[in-house]
């Protein structure tokens, strides 16, 4: 298994009490965390801590990213206009396994109010733990870019 050593991290005032509990989970697995997203619950446009993270992503600066939103679904748009990000929104540990292994997904969305605080550390831990299957998806994951 791959050893992850850096991950980015956004989110906009809905996602900020879970991500303080991400970065918790992160640390204390040796994992150094560049937070961009805000220490605040005032309001904020997600795109402002979204796309950094997908730029450090994209340019390799960290191995993965984890964003985080209200619904997750503006904040995973936002990250999938960068090339070589594959940002998959997920609310179900079903759906970030698979988005591992099928999806070589590079970045979790996470909707911070459809979800509770340990369902997303657990979506963390599987995004963490599982590795992208390769085979007959890797030709899919090619096609993928325009």
């Amino acid at each position: 298994m791959n050893t992850i050593k850096s991950i980015a991290i956004g989110n906009d005032h809905a996602g900020t009490q879970y991500k303080f509990e991400i970065i918790k989970l992160l640390e204390a697995k040796g994992i150094k965390v560049l937070n961009f997203g805000t220490d605040t619950t005032e309001s904020m446009d997600f795109p402002d801590s979204i796309h950094p993270v997908a730029d450090a992503v994209e340019s390799s600066k960290v191995d993965l990213g984890i964003i985080l939103c209200g619904s997750g679904n503006g904040a995973a748009i936002t990250a999938n206009k960068h090339q070589k990000v594959r940002a998959a929104l997920c609310w179900n540990n079903e759906l970030v396994s698979l988005a591992r292994q099928h999806n070589d997904a590079n970045i979790l969305s996470i909707p911070a109010r459809f979800v509770s605080e340990q369902q997303a550390l657990g979506f963390v831990e599987i995004f963490l733990n599982t590795e992208f299957e390769g085979g007959r998806h890797q030709k899919r994951v090619e096609k993928i870019p325009v």
